[in-house]
């Protein structure tokens, strides 16, 4: 008999703690697969959805910036604005991206920026904008400040605030009505939120199109895991410091994207990873409602990822 968190679930800590529509056991046989099938194509995927396989973390956020940079450039020379979901985390495309738009000369004049999610407590209250943890001071220090002359307006600069999330629906449905491309950049959490859509909210809907019609939430409460992915990637280890709540974005949005931007860079140090078992499931779990990432395959565009992650997902002692 072999021993691992299957067959010792039962009477432990964590009995009753996960999802309660994840089953543990097939997530075990998707991570089991070899390394070399991570790219095969599910039927459920949309046929202009591709990932795309980076060697190193400088390529990544190259990559991944490149293609930002790309679809703002097209807009431009289309003559029609874009509309951008946008997360903090990853971030390190963003640099590149604005070097991308410098070189080119792209006034961004023409975007409209919606940043996907915010820390709050219970109620959707959120930190000061220029709070160092505050997704706001992020967006403005890696992105909006970098461009210079070349940057967003500020009122087409929209942050996932108490007063400003709400219009979201709204704001993004006008500009599509006007002609706008909606551009979903988005990384996967530990749990498979997009933005922090958790997996338990599923219990909360009677149908999947009840779900995917929910746009964003104030206060969304988190689960454990994702509090402890963001203490690793974000607080230097500090869980005291990761608020337990969080104003978000929903399936009604993202869902809605022309093109998606993934971005999977989970990698720690000396083989250690946070996010090789959510890129799996990610990309070849079927959608689900419990599994909220499960659904961007099924949407045109890419989703970056490093070569690190494919695996093999077996045991190695660190």
């Amino acid at each position: 008999m072999g021993l691992d968190l299957c067959s010792t679930l039962k009477g432990s800590l964590l009995e009753g703690f996960f999802p309660k529509g994840w089953d543990l056991k097939k997530f075990d046989e998707i991570c089991a697969r070899p390394a070399e099938q991570i790219g095969a194509r599910e039927k459920w995927w949309n046929k202009n959805f591709s990932p795309v396989r980076c060697a190193s973390l400088g390529d990544f956020d190259t990559m991944m910036g490149h293609e930002i940079a790309l679809q703002i450039s097209q807009a431009a020379k289309d003559g029609r604005e874009v509309a951008f979901i946008l997360p903090v985390g990853p971030m390190g495309m963003y640099r590149w991206a604005v070097f991308f738009l410098k070189e080119w000369g792209v006034s961004c004049k023409h975007v409209h920026g919606f940043n996907m999610d915010e820390w709050s407590d219970g109620e959707g209250n959120t930190l000061p904008p220029d709070n160092p943890g505050a997704f706001q001071c992020a967006m403005e220090q890696a992105f909006y400040g970098p461009l210079g002359s070349l940057t967003v307006p500020k009122k087409q600069r929209h942050f996932a605030v108490r007063n400003s999330l709400p219009k979201y629906p709204g704001q993004i449905e006008s500009l599509r009505k006007g002609g706008a491309k909606l551009v979903v950049v988005f990384g996967v959490g530990r749990v498979c939120h997009i933005a922090f859509w958790e997996p338990h909210f599923a219990a909360e809907y009677e149908s999947l199109d009840a779900w995917k019609a929910a746009t964003h939430r104030l206060g969304a409460k988190l689960h454990p895991l994702t509090i402890e992915q963001n203490a690793i990637t974000s607080f230097k280890s500090r869980t005291t410091l990761v608020p337990a709540f969080a104003n978000t974005i929903g399936p009604g949005l993202f869902l809605k994207a022309d093109a998606i931007i993934g971005g999977c860079d989970g990698t720690l140090s000396r083989g250690m990873t946070w996010q090789a078992m959510s890129f799996r499931l990610t990309l070849h779990h079927e959608p689900s409602p419990w599994l909220t990432s499960t659904f961007m395959p099924t949407l045109p565009g890419k989703l970056f990822y490093l070569d690190e992650l494919a695996g093999p997902l077996e045991p190695e002692c660190n």
